[in-house]
């Protein structure tokens, strides 16, 4: 170990001298409190350092450690259902040890090693193995079965294997000899760093969506597993609830939720919901498939940085297994104030806004570790799928975190403040949002939804860039003066925006929609659409059309069950018979 001293102190940053052989990333312990800190910055024989913990009551001349290694997660059975702080710290154990209030300088490891598992063996001796590779497996919870893998940069034969049976996380379950002659025992856990990504076999586009349950983002500006993808918006337009919301229904198996800076009652209502929640599709508790990082925005600054770093280590790892994996980081404005609050301690040249010259950089880091792969150490595929919310000021889409984002990223969903004060939620603008997955998903939409999906999906946003166009004219003359063609345009687009792209996150059916059920929604309002330009061209008024009772069943699909999908299909029934009852009417008259 590399023992130096406190030279100086500047917030969450400490310089150290002394510490001439330590290496960049290096995990320290600072002062006697034994505070966490990682090496950011190395000059001659001082080291700058950034303190994940409070800093007051630190002095110059307190000793500091470095340990050689760098901030690294403990990757095993029990991480699902765990809450952990920034550098993996599990908060329930915490709170067992220290009460409401994080000690500083407390140290509890992010696995429980006292715990057994049943472990069950899936590799026999003589078998040549190589980093990824199942040596066994542990059913973690009734939603994930936990593979106990080769760490990834070893390989050997096995020489040795324990039997099934009960063992905690410290027992050695398989021996190999490395190609130099070396015995290597494997326990149930290993470590990885935070910053390194972990190796894969080969990265693949996304060809499934990942079904979110929000109509907007389903079928509008859909999400590629495996795909990247922006939440930006300003105060109060919704994009913690959209990240709740992913997380809760998303189809993925398994979700890991980052809270960066949120505030705390916004983690609290989190940690609240989710041992509540049903997963839609196994009916177990949602908490069964997530691991939650929470960093409030009280907690100190440096630790935003690792907060997510440790989210997508601990979601690389369970992609490793072959699952899907869903991660929600809320938000990354945060993270990005964080390291220009640390780049200006460190007195480096500011770029745009005073943000460090590297931020694109970073923010390309982090996303780039998201994608659809082929795992390495067996025929796996798994997909990490990273959504972040960013929070401009004042909703600032030229911010420079935002412009950063977007560059990488493949999906954009813009809220906007007006559709928020309009009380339209989710408020993802339609005619700002984008998503480039939506040609490689193609395939998987004519199988699952048939070939007219895709051109219906394209009409209905056809319709709604039209009424944008309709509403400046509208308002000028009066809607009433418009062509019966161009009223209809305004009377299906208000049924798109206000029957299928407005939902209510909080109704206990409306908040989450199968892809089938959006179809037949979709399909009703674009059939209605059709129906009444045939009556208007058989000379019917806009205003007998507009006034039929199915205005109302249509209004009404988003809360039928989805158990009760037939009642949608009937409204298509009651459109073609009072359509036609209007035309006939016409005819006779």
């Amino acid at each position: 170990m590399i023992r130096g001293t406190i030279d100086k102190i500047a917030g969450p940053l400490v310089v150290a001298d002394g510490m001439k052989d330590a290496r960049m990333y290096d995990l320290v312990y600072v002062s006697d409190y034994k505070l966490i800190g990682e090496i950011i910055e190395l000059k001659g024989s001082k080291a700058s350092i950034q303190v994940y913990e409070e800093t007051g009551g630190l002095k110059p001349g307190d000793p500091v450690i470095a340990t050689g290694e760098p901030l690294s997660v403990e990757l095993g059975p029990g991480l699902v259902t765990a809450i952990y702080d920034g550098i993996q710290r599990p908060l329930d154990e915490i709170r067992k040890e220290a009460g409401d209030w994080i000690t500083r300088g407390i140290s509890i490891r992010g696995l429980d090693h006292k715990k057994e598992w049943d472990f069950k063996p899936a590799a026999a001796v003589g078998l040549e193995v190589s980093g990824g590779e199942v040596l066994g497996e542990v059913p973690e919870t009734k939603l994930i079965t936990h593979k106990i893998m080769v760490p990834p940069e070893v390989s050997g034969e096995i020489t040795w294997m324990i039997e099934a049976g009960k063992y905690n996380i410290d027992t050695v379950i398989a021996k190999l000899k490395t190609p130099d002659g070396l015995t290597v025992e494997l326990p149930m856990y290993h470590n990885w760093p935070v910053r390194k990504p972990r190796p894969i076999a080969e990265k693949m586009a996304p060809v499934e969506p990942l079904i979110t349950g929000q109509r907007v983002i389903d079928a509008f500006f859909p999400l590629g597993k495996g795909g990247t993808a922006c939440v930006p918006g300003p105060f109060g337009s919704g994009k913690t609830v959209i990240q709740h919301q992913l997380a809760k229904w998303a189809d993925a198996e398994m979700v890991v939720y980052v809270g960066c800076g949120e505030r705390g009652n916004e983690m609290t209502d989190v940690l609240q919901e989710f041992p509540e929640l049903e997963d839609p599709k196994s009916g177990e508790p949602l908490i069964f498939r997530t691991v939650l990082v929470a960093n409030t925005s009280n907690m100190p600054v440096a630790a935003r940085e690792a907060s997510v770093y440790t989210g997508i280590t601990i979601g690389e790892y369970f992609r490793d297994m072959g699952y899907s994996v869903a991660l929600m980081a809320d938000s990354t404005s945060r993270w990005a104030e964080a390291m220009r609050e640390m780049s200006g301690r460190l007195e480096e040249m500011p770029g745009e806004e005073g943000y460090p010259a590297y931020l694109g950089t970073r923010i390309a880091e982090f996303y780039e570790r998201a994608g659809n792969v082929k795992c390495i150490g067996g025929d796996r595929n798994g997909a990490l799928t990273v959504v972040g919310a960013v929070s401009p000021a004042g909703g600032d889409l030229s911010d420079p975190v935002v412009q950063a984002t977007l560059r990488v990223v493949k999906v954009f969903w813009s809220l906007q403040a007006k559709l928020a004060y309009a009380r339209h939620f989710p408020a993802i603008g339609w005619l700002d949002s984008y998503s480039l997955y939506t040609d490689n998903l193609k395939d998987y939409y004519n199988e699952v939804l048939g070939g007219d999906w895709v051109p219906m999906i394209k009409e209905a946003i056809s319709l709604l860039q039209q009424e944008a166009n309709l509403l400046e004219i509208a308002r000028l003359v009066g809607a009433e003066s418009l062509s019966p063609e161009d009223q209809l345009i305004l009377f299906t687009a208000r049924s798109l925006r206000e029957d299928f792209l407005h939902q209510n996150a909080f109704h206990e059916v409306d908040t989450y929609t199968s892809i089938v059920k959006q179809k037949l929604m979709m399909e009703v309002i674009m059939h209605t659409n059709a129906e009444m330009k045939k009556a208007i061209r058989n000379g019917v008024s806009p205003g007998d059309l507009f006034d039929l009772p199915l205005k109302e069943e249509i209004a009404r699909m988003s809360y039928i069950p989805e158990k009760d999908l037939d009642a949608i299909e009937e409204i298509n029934k009651h459109v073609n018979s009072q359509i036609n009852d209007l035309i006939e009417k016409e005819q006779t008259a």
